[in-house]
């Protein structure tokens, strides 16, 4: 369990900062990009959940993602060595992704299908979803070059984060009154001066 008595160490006044391993490294090394902007995601899904009324079933899934997101940037911030063991480290599992692709599959069967993209908007929670996914697909390209540049990203971070922005899009459209309030984009709609 995490532990913080004191909130600053005065150890990153310059620009480093420690990885799980106790490695430092520059604050804008692409390791603590990627999980700094799977922070930022996570604080934007918080975002989101504070416009949903009352309990309720979208209010428990974010949960369970920010959850989700916090092991995910544990995942990122411990760099992997080839001896890894499985399980030796908090990493993203199968089972989380499959547990997202499980809630896409059942919000999605109350929608019909689109015949444009969405604008984000509609209503507050609706957009507040999509500058959520956003955020996490920044974060998916970051985690993306992170694992073109070390090997040993657990790929089950990648996918995770896919499927997490892929939710957060069907939850938008699901606050929009299932897709009845969303706003299509309608191409070249402005193009006649």
């Amino acid at each position: 369990m995490v532990k913080l008595n004191k909130i600053y160490t005065r150890t990153g006044d310059d620009g480093t900062t420690g990885l799980a391993s106790g490695t430092r490294v520059r604050k804008d090394d692409p390791r603590v990009e990627a999980y700094g902007t799977v922070d930022e995601a996570n604080a934007f899904v918080g975002l989101a959940i504070v416009r949903c009324v009352g309990p309720g079933e979208i209010r428990d899934v974010l949960t369970a993602a920010q959850h989700d997101l916090f092991d995910l940037g544990a995942d990122l911030a411990t760099p992997g060595t080839p001896d890894e063991k499985p399980g030796s480290r908090l990493r993203i599992l199968p089972a989380q992704t499959e547990r997202l692709e499980r809630h896409i599959d059942a919000f999605n069967a109350r929608l019909s299908p689109l015949a444009s993209f969405v604008l984000p908007g509609g209503t507050a929670l609706s957009a507040a979803l999509h500058a959520a996914r956003t955020v996490v697909r920044r974060a998916e390209r970051l985690a993306v070059a992170l694992a073109a540049a070390d090997p040993t990203i657990n790929p089950e971070a990648v996918k995770y984060l896919n499927r997490l922005s892929d939710l957060l899009f069907v939850l938008a459209r699901v606050a929009n009154a299932d897709g009845r309030s969303d706003v299509l984009w309608v191409p070249g709609a402005n193009r006649k001066g």
